[in-house]
């Protein structure tokens, strides 16, 4: 058995996926108006990050990046993965467009699933509440496997 993290297999598939969007490869922040659009708004794979110890949340107070290493088995990312991937398709339309409401399903409802590894939102570690979005980010780009 593998013991390394999930997060870091999703870490390297989002860098290959980076490297055919189409980007000229320069590490660049988002400019001042891309800052204000929601997430849903990009048609590229996007890394929701924040600075260690920080959170990112979203105009509508949704969380979607948290500041601390993603944390969870492969079995446990592929289940979050797939169930968020379930959610998206459900809804219809860009599964990428479904990330943020997503995120805000699983926080408001704080139910137990296995989007969120068997345990409400607001009782996941800062690393697991990472792996829940590394997981969702993943859903809406179609990378569960």
């Amino acid at each position: 058995m593998r013991s390394y993290p999930t997060y870091a297999v999703a870490a390297v598939a989002a860098l290959l996926a980076g490297c055919s969007s189409g980007s000229d490869g320069a590490d660049s922040a988002p400019s001042s108006t891309a800052a204000g659009s929601a997430a849903t708004t990009t048609t590229s794979l996007q890394t929701h990050t924040a600075e260690p110890g920080a959170t990112g949340v979203s105009a509508n107070g949704v969380t979607t990046a948290v500041g601390a290493p993603a944390e969870s088995t492969e079995d446990e990312y592929f289940q979050a993965c797939h169930a968020a991937k379930v959610w998206m398709q459900e809804r219809g339309g860009d599964q990428k467009a479904q990330f943020e409401p997503y995120l805000e399903s699983v926080q408001k409802s704080d139910a137990a699933g296995p989007g969120t590894f068997g345990a409400p939102w607001s009782r996941l570690t800062r690393a697991r509440q990472s792996a829940v979005i590394v997981a969702a980010e993943a859903a809406a780009d179609d990378l569960c496997g």
